[in-house]
């Protein structure tokens, strides 16, 4: 399952910079997660890093997008592969 940023954000930007997938941008009013990136640090590190990171818990299991971890683990070999 992807994660997503809920509206608690206050946009203190620590999240963005450790996302290793570069999933996470600045939307129209708080930071958000591309789901076709996010792949919860699966591939990367043992939990997600802007979970790890965040002051104020706001990103939580995305229910819109529900993945189990191989398919995470798909998700993340596929975009290395795109990234090569």
């Amino acid at each position: 399952m992807s994660l997503t940023i809920t509206d608690e954000c206050i946009n203190c930007d620590v999240c963005e910079p450790v996302c290793p997938n570069t999933a996470i941008y600045q939307g129209e009013m708080i930071y958000e997660i591309d789901p076709g990136k996010c792949t919860e640090c699966v591939g990367h590190f043992s939990e997600p890093q802007c979970v790890a990171v965040c002051p104020v818990d706001c990103i939580i299991k995305d229910p819109h997008h529900p993945e189990t971890e191989e398919q995470l683990l798909a998700k993340y070999q596929a975009l290395q592969r795109e990234g090569s």
